[in-house]
């Protein structure tokens, strides 16, 4: 009898000893490596973007499964070559200056899933003293703007329902960074940039007030940055696709709520960041944001409607060929 409860025993305890292995899953060989993958900024180290660093310092998208690499971008002509050439999987890009590119034949392999800003934020700016008070002024002056940039690519519609001549503006590219000293040096007039760049300018300047002047006043049912992807990422992997669009919103969430850390997170991951001027950025682009993510269809329609009315795009786009509903967020 007691060797038969000895050997007993010994079947418990390896019984056991295999049921504590095949319970650490956590650990071992079940665990799943997280999915690298590369993000393209709109713009830079600025405000705007902070959110994607937010996400990582916040663990988001390692929760997510996702090993992110944030890669600096330089407006929305530049990230769309470098996203077409498989050097990044996801990006966030001017939805209204995608869709023109889109619209010309370009790049028409890409699809937005999510917005960040539901209007454009496209504006000329100028400092006050400028004599420029409304767009006719432009006339005859020197406009900064970013190569490549919405800015320069939607123009054409501004200046035909704001009665400017066109012909009569002289454009100065420069690199995004440099763009606040180009208005603050005087060698240019005035910048066609993003209004949530404002604090930022008018620091440039030494505190000079600013005149801002929405294309959105003539051009309302634009968008502004949103999250895209190529064709072959979103159709491929809906599933990564949708851990990224919901940990990149977490943390867009996070940085409306908390724009002065928001602000400390992007200076500490990329020390040449301004901290006053992103948090200006965060602050002022809030009321443009709904941090759901959501893009409606019928604006969608709305706004292709408005770029193939001023003769921006060719006909032809459709809400299906520019974004991905599935995967947009419906909340």
């Amino acid at each position: 009898m007691r060797r038969i409860c000895a050997q007993f025993a010994a079947i418990l305890l390896i019984a056991g000893l295999m049921s504590g292995c095949g319970d650490s899953g956590d650990s071992g060989e079940d665990s799943q490596p997280a999915d690298k993958i590369t993000y393209l900024t709109a713009f830079g180290a600025v405000g705007r973007d902070a959110f994607a660093w937010v996400a990582q310092e916040k663990g988001y998208f390692r929760d997510a499964g996702l090993d992110v690499t944030i890669r600096l971008g330089a407006a929305t002509g530049e990230n769309l070559k470098v996203l077409a050439a498989g050097q990044a999987q996801f990006a966030n890009l001017d939805l209204t200056g995608t869709w023109i590119l889109s619209g010309k034949g370009q790049y028409t392999d890409i699809r937005a899933f999510a917005a960040v800003h539901q209007q454009t934020l496209v504006s000329i700016i100028t400092l006050e003293g400028s004599g420029i008070t409304e767009p006719k002024h432009l006339e005859g002056r020197k406009l900064g703007a970013a190569t490549g940039s919405v800015n320069q690519l939607l123009f054409p519609g501004y200046a035909k329902l704001a009665g400017i001549d066109e012909s009569k503006v002289e454009w100065v590219n420069a690199p995004p960074a440099q763009l606040p000293t180009l208005l603050a040096s005087g060698r240019v007039d005035a910048l066609s940039t993003f209004l949530i760049g404002q604090r930022g300018i008018e620091k440039a300047a030494g505190g000079k007030k600013t005149v801002v002047l929405p294309y959105s006043e003539y051009l309302p049912d634009l968008f502004g940055n949103g999250l895209i992807a190529p064709t072959s990422i979103v159709e491929g992997d809906p599933d990564l696709t949708k851990r990224f669009r919901d940990a990149a919103l977490k943390g867009l969430q996070y940085t409306l709520e908390h724009p002065d850390e928001a602000a400390q997170i992007l200076k500490k991951a990329q020390p040449a960041a301004d901290v006053t001027a992103a948090v200006g950025e965060i602050t002022l682009m809030a009321p443009y944001v709904k941090a759901s993510g959501v893009i409606e269809r019928d604006r969608v329609a709305k706004a292709l409607a408005t770029l193939e009315g001023e003769a921006l795009i060719k006909p032809g786009l459709t809400p299906d060929t520019v974004v991905d509903f599935d995967l947009v967020p419906t909340g």
